[in-house]
């Protein structure tokens, strides 16, 4: 009987050996830099449906910036002391009906923040990943009781953009 029970004991350590909730990421890289990103989104154009929201592109960098710290895998550093530059531009945001009720009056939205990214590694000044269109996004009611405005669902683009840019840099080892 004891036997078993130390057999059983030996399997469930070892069942949980593979499990952490660290990063893996190369222990090289402790500090990023995030740029101040550019507003590349062609607002006078004329089949541009977006929207114009001011200074988007430093809500964007803050975001991510307070995702990081957050996340706490790596510390925000100036690009001269950072192992790890992050680039970007912001290149669209979108606004598409999702929902109408029987008047045809809309009741849902999505809301999308286009950028493009790139993270560099600055010893090597190689490109880790290059990002041409990443994307955050979230819906909205109109009315009702999950009722939203704008700017809150603005912000909670912003929130899942960051929260994707970070797990595709501490993740993608």
């Amino acid at each position: 009987m004891a036997r078993y029970f130390w057999c059983i004991l030996l399997v469930l350590t070892v069942a949980g050996c593979g499990y952490t909730t660290g990063s893996l990421l190369p222990s090289n890289y402790k500090k990023i830099a995030v740029e101040p990103f550019q507003n590349k989104v062609a607002y006078v154009e004329e089949n541009n449906t977006g929207l114009y929201v001011p200074l988007l592109e430093s809500k964007v960098r803050t975001s991510i910036i307070d995702r990081f710290l957050f996340d706490g895998n790596l510390h925000i550093a100036d690009p001269d002391k950072a192992n790890l530059v992050l680039n970007g531009d912001l290149i669209g945001i979108a606004q598409d009906d999702l929902r109408q009720d029987v008047n045809q009056n809309i009741q849902e939205y999505r809301i999308r923040i286009i950028v493009a990214l790139t993270l560099t590694d600055t010893a090597t000044g190689k490109v880790l990943w290059n990002e041409p269109s990443f994307t955050g996004e979230t819906t909205y009611f109109l009315t009702g009781p999950q009722a939203q405005s704008q700017s809150a669902a603005i912000d909670a683009a912003l929130t899942d953009l960051a929260t994707r840019v970070v797990e595709r840099t501490i993740e993608n080892w």
